[in-house]
């Protein structure tokens, strides 16, 4: 096996892990109020979430082909930046989820690239208008949307239903959840599960594995599928924590309305090849949701330390990426990135041993919301 296959190779184990990240840091966009509002049980709910997830990653390939060939020159990079912009992204996310923060894996992973490829092969190589117009407007437009539709959805839904009982409406709105949330489950898969699949591809376009205008091949498809499905039957309990309890205190209509209206902006974006981030929508519908009802209370401590993480995403994934370019060239070939992969393994275990300190898991994932982020009970056991 020469160093290129090998080197591919470590890029594509990279890859998936990433996409296992993106799994269970994202469970919370389509599970959390669900979970919040007891319409589903916490184990149900991922485990429901992780087959939809798999189920959606088939169903689009155009947010696939954005990252492929959309952000950077792909004649411009090679497998070391692909490399490097993952563990970007890689390690984003898993900051994040350590502090429970719901935070985009998809501009983590944007940013992870660019800062790969800034250093690596210059300014030129980066499409700027690219990503204005696919990355960042879509950044600060779909949750503005989202906050709108699902405001207006949460205001109707109280309203229609001012003169049912509320026993009777809060369990027909359960029943009504299972069904947004799955919707949100399966359009999360549409577009997330795409980014992994976008990446790889660059990969082995760069590597010469395939043509340019080759497409993204099946094994590709299924395996980025599985990880992210894997990802979200683990369950991001700490993520799920942040967002089902500490935006604001959900009820039933208004979960049906915040998932509704995550779903219908996600899907949209995935049918125009947007690769927004599906937490940026479903966090604005969380908000929307609170906003909608009367008299409901809207943590904005909270939400301020969400959009101070969502500005810094794209520059410190970019700045990871960069510092894992520099140190893989130092060595240089395989072992180059070999040996920093292996940091990250080490790195990564060091913050999962940190976060069983204060585990979150299913038993006490919907327990009261004292303040700060994804606080809870100081108990041993169960799964962060």
């Amino acid at each position: 096996m020469d160093a290129n296959t090998v080197l591919l190779a470590v890029v594509v184990i990279t890859a998936l892990a990433f996409d296992f990240t993106n799994g269970f840091h994202d469970t919370a966009n389509a599970m959390a109020t669900s979970i919040a509002t007891g319409a589903l049980r916490p184990k149900i709910a991922v485990a429901l979430s992780a087959v939809l997830n798999f189920a959606g990653a088939f169903l689009s390939l155009k947010v696939a082909a954005t990252i492929a060939t959309g952000i950077v020159e792909t004649g411009a990079i090679t497998l070391t930046v692909v490399f490097a912009g993952l563990v970007g992204g890689l390690a984003w996310n898993l900051l994040t989820w350590y502090f429970g923060i719901p935070s985009s894996s998809s501009h983590a992973l944007i940013g992870g690239v660019v800062g790969a490829t800034l250093i690596a092969a210059g300014a030129s190589a980066v499409k700027g208008a690219a990503i204005v117009s696919k990355v960042l407007i879509p950044a600060v437009l779909a949750p503005l949307a989202a906050v709108l539709v699902a405001t207006a959805g949460t205001y109707l839904v109280y309203a229609i239903t001012r003169n049912v009982p509320d026993g009777t409406r809060g369990r027909g709105f359960r029943y009504g959840q299972i069904g947004s949330a799955s919707l949100v489950s399966l359009a999360h898969g549409t577009n997330d599960a795409q980014k992994t699949m976008g990446i790889i591809t660059l990969a082995m376009i760069t590597a010469g594995t395939i043509a340019k205008d080759a497409g993204t091949p099946l094994w590709v498809i299924v395996a980025s599928a599985t990880a992210i499905a894997a990802g979200t039957w683990i369950g991001g309990w700490r993520v799920i924590r942040t967002l089902g309890k500490g935006l604001t205190d959900i009820e039933t209509p208004q979960g049906f309305a915040a998932e509704s209206s995550s779903a219908a902006v996600i899907l949209a974006a995935s049918h125009f090849g947007f690769p927004l981030s599906t937490t940026h929508v479903c966090t604005g519908s969380v908000i929307g949701a609170g906003l909608g009802k009367r008299l409901a209370e809207v943590r904005w401590s909270v939400a301020t330390r969400m959009v101070a993480a969502w500005l810094l995403t794209l520059p410190a994934a970019a700045l990871v990426g960069a510092l894992a370019w520099g140190g893989a060239d130092l060595i240089g070939g395989a072992l180059g990135v070999t040996l920093v992969f292996v940091v990250v393994l080490i790195l990564s275990a060091g913050l999962y041993m940190a976060s069983r300190r204060r585990p979150v898991h299913a038993g006490n994932v919907n327990d009261e919301w004292t303040g700060g982020v994804a606080p809870a009970p100081v108990v041993r056991g169960g799964v962060a």
